[in-house]
Order: structure tokens, then C-alpha cells, then sequence
């Protein structure tokens, strides 16, 4: 082997074993930890594009951000600072040991002089005395003869040394743990193909072997959700852009979940009584009640109590059709998908997740669809019923449930509907939302509900007022009241009649905005606001003949227009007005429930854990080492004519001072110092 080879090696040992190489990894690691908690780790890749788009993700998803602490350059840094820490420990260890076994006992007079704590008299002390002098005081030390003289080489607190170790091989332990927490075997798997994470969504049964990890794997964590009397034998890992399915060594099951509420509804304590059940025989193994931050551990996977939700439940839905106004019951589940008929088209129903409470902060403000110039008169007649607004408080407005109706061509509109009526000065409104983007709020639309607390009147309502054969009756019956109130002529009466019915026939075509677009396609813009608020008064007008037409034709008693039947019908023109832009021609009401709760638990097992916590143990020993022993070690040299002190400390402190000065006052009291 040539000397360029040896000299090599042992550049490359040195720069590896070195303090700037291990703290450079080490800054490496922090950077990383300020990543992964910064950033939301092991959320599914479609959470990241939704929030950072596609650029940004197509920057941050090969780097391993999204996962940061199982990512393979992550665990190979740990690996690294591992085997650094322990060429460390062994190029340091022999050094370590032999300073804390020596005794420093072949210092010679003049090195001791040399020190900046030393005091020398002319007379010999008694050896005994000194021996004696330092049993007391705690320090072991060795004699030496050195020639016609003797030095006494003391120590105390040489043990601080042990803390360089402690310390190193605290990094060294917590680094394993890491990487067995980290599940390295696994990543290595996936580097050679040998595991893939599977990224369709197929039933659990199908998933192939190659993305599914033995109940003897090292570490994992993963998330399953079960309903009230389900249970499972396997949970879900995320990974990427697919997941893979890791066997547990057990059957869970759940058999009861509890949840406490505050006033409020907002949730105070859930809890689930479960069952844990030998996966050969079915036996129960354990049973148990878990909380929050109160896990039950069996054959060393701990599994937490995470979130709770909708289990699948029965719902109960009236399904109004917006074109043809009929009425019809419809029963659904939770969590599923059926087919929907509205209007002449068929649709898919995907029915979301039931919410029995829904905490919301109401705000006192107005967030009106119509918000034109144009038409400003009628947003400022109308403000109080364009808009759910109330104190700002926080307030539970009931059951809720989400759904997308999706047509032919692929296109879904979601909905948010509530159960509850929601109450505003004595008047009671359904309320339902929608929106086509993930990412948009939902545009709330509150229909009125009648005495019955039902959509019955607005909907005959609605169907009557937008029917263009019943617009000229309609008039006729506005025009008349206006005749027999003195508001027109008998010779205007047929004009105000033709004017009513153009309001309504406008109206019909799109609601506010539709008056809207006419009035900037006819009317000049200085007259527009005042045409605005003659069209707001007659459609007001022509609302009133329109509900008792409606209510006639039903066969039902006309309702007399006192102050809340009148709000009832202008918030019923806002509503009209709003559906236009519904997206679906169907307005489904949930009715009913019949709720199914679900739990959702994470499982994990990390055998690192413990060896986390022994490395933390073992580096608090080293940092008390460290910074709370001190190291100090005392010489006295005794002559036939003389004796010289000194004493050195791996720590220049005040304690040094008065230690050395108490040494000295004890040993030579009142003996005079020999000249240098």
C-alpha cells in the first residue's frame, strides 16, 4: 500500500471524524426539522397542488418535502452523522480514558512555576499533612519521587471528561432511533422495486402484494376510520401520490363512540370503547376506552384516538325539481354515490359526509348577490334579505350535509345544505350553498320557509312568478289595485299592466341581473337609477298578486299581507333571483337522519422511541458532566528546602481563585512566599 494511499485514508478519516463535518450535518438536519414543521407533512400530493400549484410542487415533491423526516436523504444524513459521531467517539475514546486515568505526575518544577495559578515557599511541608489535607478535601492522588524531592499529583472531578462521551454517544443513539422510527428498510425496498405505494383506489382486498407491508414491520404510522360495530385489520399508510397497507397484528374494532358537547356544540371530549381481537382465533385480547392523548398499547403499537365523523348514515331528502316544481322523497346514505333525475337530464349524486353540528361566527353583514349599479335600489331595499346575517357570535346551526351533483359530462357542482332553519327576526329561512371550485367559499342562498316551516309556498311562489302564461293575470290583478289605490288613471291602467308584465317577463329570464342587463341595453344611464326603483316597486307590487295567484290555484287560502308575509315575499324574490345560478335543477332538503358515527384512529408502532428516550437521558448526563463537574487537579512538589504549589482547572473561574487561596491558607498559613 503506498504512502499516497495511507495519507488519503487518513484525510478522509479525519475530515469524517471531525467536529466541522458532524456540525455541518447537524445544521443540514436542523434545516430539514424547520422544513417539516413549517410545512404539513404526509398529507395526500393533492392537498400540495391545491395549495402550492403545480410549479411550486413539481419543485418541492422531488426533494421529499412533503415528507421530509422519511425521506431517503433525510435518513441518510442521520446515517452519516451516525457513523461520523462514532469515528468520533473512536479516534477521541483512547485520549478520554487515558486523561481521566492520568495523573499528570511527571511535571517538572519549572512547567508548574509556569502556571498562572502557583505558590512556592521556602520550607518543606510534611507529607502526611498534605496526603491528609487532600482525603479531605476529595482528591485522589499518586506520589513520585523526583530525585531529593517528592511530587504529590492530585485530582478531583476528572469524570467531566465522561460528558464529551455521553454526549457524542447521546447523537449517536438518537440518530438509531430516527432511523429505526424512520423506517429505512422500507425505503429501501422502494428504491429496489421491491415495495410499490399504490395509487388507485380499490378495495383494500385487491391491493397486490407489492404495496402491502408485513405486521412484523419495523415502524409505521397509519390512520383507519371505523364506524359504530366495524372493524379492521389493517390501516393506511400515506406515501406520495399513493399509499400502501400495512397488516396490523390484530383485528380492531369499534363498539361505542362518545362524544360531550359544549353549549356552544363544539365538541368537549370524545371517546371510543373498543375491542382488541386475536386475529387467528377472533378471541378479545384487550378491551379499552381511548381519549385523546390517552392511547391503549397492545404488543407495542399504540393506538390513539385521532378524529371522529360521519359513519355512513341514513338520510332522508325532499328533492324539489326547479323546472317542473314536483316534489318527491329521496333516500340516501352517507359516504355513497346514486343516481339523480332532475329536470330532463340524469346526473350523479355523491353524497359527503353528515355533520350533526356545525359551528359557525356569524358576522353582521350584508353579502348580497345583485351588487350592480343598476340595480343598487333594489340591493338596498332588499339588503336584509339577500344575506344570513346575525350577531357576531358563534352559534351551531345544526345538522349540515355536503354533496356534488355531477353530470354527464364530468362537471360537478357541490352543495352544502342545512337541516336546521335558521331563525332571523321572527322569520325562518332553509339555507343551502354552492360552489364549482374546491378552492371557492360557498355562495349561500336562504329560501323562506312558510308557517309550516316547509319550501311549499316559495315554491309555488317561485313557479307562479317565473310561468309566462300567468304574467299577463298576473298584471292585470296589479294593474287593477293600482286603479282602485289612485296610483294610475283608468287610461293608464292597460300601460301600467304592460309595464308589470315586462317586469316580470325580465324578471323570468335571469332575476335581478337580467333587469340589470336590460335596463343598460334601454335605458340611458343618467334616468337608470330611477327606472331602477320604479321596476323594484312594481315587481314588489306584482309579488304580492303572484302569491295569490299561486295560493288560489292551489286551492289554499290567500295569506293577507301584513309586515312579515311581506318580508316573506321579498326575500322569496331574492331567492328566485339566486337560483338562477344554482348549477342543478334540483334543490334537495334534508329531512331526516339517522346517524352513524365513526371514530378515526392512528396506529403506530416506534420501537425508536425508547431509544430516543435513552439517548436523551444519556445527554442530559453529559451536558451535566460538562457544564456541572469541574475538573480541577492540584501539584505540590516538596523539597528539602522548599515546597511548590500549582493548580490548574479545566475551567478559569472566580472558584478556582478562592479554592487555590484556601488551599494555600490551609497547607502554608502565614508562610512567606519564596522569591521567584
Amino acid at each position: 500500500m503506498t504512502s499516497n494511499t495511507l495519507s488519503f485514508r487518513r484525510a478522509l478519516f479525519d475530515l469524517l471524524s471531525s467536529m466541522r463535518f458532524a456540525i455541518s450535518l447537524l445544521t443540514l438536519l436542523a434545516i430539514a426539522s424547520i422544513i417539516g414543521t413549517v410545512l404539513k407533512q404526509n398529507e395526500p400530493y393533492v392537498n400540495y397542488r391545491v395549495e402550492f400549484g403545480d410549479f411550486w410542487f413539481s419543485i418541492f415533491e422531488p426533494l421529499g418535502l412533503f415528507d421530509v423526516y422519511h425521506s431517503i436523504w433525510f435518513l441518510l444524513i442521520l446515517a452519516f452523522l451516525v457513523f461520523s459521531t462514532c469515528l468520533c467517539i473512536w479516534r477521541h475514546f483512547p485520549g478520554v480514558i487515558r486523561e481521566i486515568r492520568s495523573y499528570r505526575d511527571k511535571a517538572s518544577a519549572n512547567s508548574l512555576r509556569l502556571m498562572s495559578h502557583h505558590h512556592e515557599i521556602n520550607q518543606p511541608l510534611a507529607q502526611e499533612q498534605v496526603c491528609q489535607h487532600l482525603t479531605e478535601h476529595g482528591y485522589r492522588y499518586r506520589l513520585r519521587t523526583d530525585g531529593d524531592a517528592t511530587l504529590i499529583a492530585a485530582k478531583k472531578g476528572s469524570w467531566q471528561r465522561l460528558g464529551y462521551l455521553f454526549t457524542h454517544s447521546a447523537i449517536v443513539v438518537i440518530c438509531i432511533g430516527g432511523l429505526m422510527d424512520g423506517n429505512l428498510p422500507l425505503k429501501v425496498m422502494e428504491m429496489l422495486d421491491i415495495k410499490t405505494a399504490e395509487t388507485r383506489n380499490i378495495p383494500q382486498s385487491q391491493i397486490p402484494e407489492m404495496s402491502r407491508l408485513a405486521s412484523n414491520n419495523l415502524s409505521f404510522r397509519g390512520n383507519v376510520s371505523l364506524s359504530e360495530g366495524s372493524s379492521a385489520s389493517v390501516v393506511f399508510l400515506n406515501s406520495g401520490n399513493g399509499y400502501f397497507v400495512q397488516e396490523l397484528p390484530f383485528i380492531l374494532k369499534l363498539n361505542k363512540f362518545h362524544i360531550e358537547h359544549y353549549s356552544t356544540g363544539m365538541p368537549k371530549l370524545f371517546a371510543s370503547d373498543i375491542d382488541v381481537l386475536d386475529i387467528k382465533t377472533g378471541k378479545v385480547i384487550q378491551s379499552g376506552t381511548i381519549k385523546v392523548n390517552h392511547p391503549l398499547v397492545v404488543d407495542g403499537v399504540a393506538i390513539y384516538q385521532a378524529s371522529f365523523g360521519d359513519g355512513g348514515s341514513g338520510l332522508e331528502f325532499v328533492q324539489w325539481d326547479l323546472l317542473s316544481n314536483a316534489k318527491s322523497k329521496l333516500a340516501a346514505q352517507s359516504q355513497t354515490e346514486l343516481a339523480l333525475t332532475a329536470g330532463q337530464a340524469n346526473y350523479r349524486l355523491e353524497i359527503g359526509d353528515l355533520r350533526p353540528f356545525n359551528i359557525e361566527t356569524l358576522d353582521k353583514t350584508a353579502n348580497g348577490n345583485t351588487s350592480t349599479v343598476a340595480v343598487s335600489a333594489l340591493q338596498t331595499a332588499l339588503a336584509s334579505a339577500q344575506s344570513v346575517h346575525g350577531d357576531r357570535n358563534v352559534r351551531n346551526l345544526g345538522p349540515t350535509i355536503q354533496f356534488k351533483v355531477r353530470d354527464d359530462r364530468g362537471q360537478a357542482v357541490e352543495y352544502q345544505n342545512y337541516m336546521q332553519p335558521f331563525v332571523e327576526n321572527d322569520s325562518s329561512y332553509f339555507i343551502t350553498g354552492m360552489r364549482r371550485e374546491v378552492a371557492s367559499p360557498f355562495a349561500f342562498t336562504r329560501i323562506p320557509l312558510d308557517q309550516d316551516m316547509q319550501l311549499d309556498a316559495f315554491m309555488r311562489f317561485r313557479s307562479t312568478i317565473l310561468n309566462a302564461k300567468l304574467h299577463a293575470d298576473i298584471a292585470k290583478r296589479t294593474a287593477a289595485k293600482a286603479l282602485k289605490a289612485g296610483g294610475v288613471s283608468a287610461d293608464g291602467e292597460a300601460q301600467f299592466a304592460e309595464i308589470t308584465e315586462g317586469v316580470l317577463f325580465q324578471f323570468s329570464q335571469g332575476g335581478f341581473p337580467a333587469i340589470e342587463r336590460f335596463l343598460e341595453k334601454k335605458v340611458p344611464q343618467a334616468e337608470r337609477q330611477v327606472v331602477a326603483q320604479t321596476y323594484l316597486k312594481v315587481l314588489q307590487s306584482a309579488a304580492i298578486d303572484a302569491m295569490e295567484l299561486a295560493q288560489t290555484q292551489a286551492g289554499l287560502p290567500v295569506t293577507p299581507t301584513d309586515n312579515a308575509q311581506y318580508r316573506f315575499l321579498m326575500d322569496s324574490l331574492v331567492a328566485t333571483s339566486s337560483l338562477f345560478d344554482y348549477g342543478t335543477p334540483a334543490v334537495l332538503q334534508l329531512t331526516g337522519f339517522n346517524e352513524v358515527k365513526s371514530s378515526g384512529f392512528q396506529l403506530t408502532r416506534s420501537p425508536g422511541k425508547n431509544v430516543v428516550y435513552l439517548g436523551s437521558l444519556l445527554l442530559i448526563i453529559g451536558i451535566f458532566c460538562m457544564f456541572y463537574i469541574r475538573e480541577n487537579r492540584l501539584w505540590i512538589r516538596i523539597s528539602p528546602h522548599a515546597t511548590l504549589m500549582a493548580m490548574s482547572s479545566n475551567r478559569k473561574t472566580d472558584d478556582l481563585d478562592r479554592e487555590f487561596a484556601a488551599h494555600i491558607e490551609h497547607l502554608a498559613p502565614n508562610q512567606q512566599q519564596a522569591p521567584l
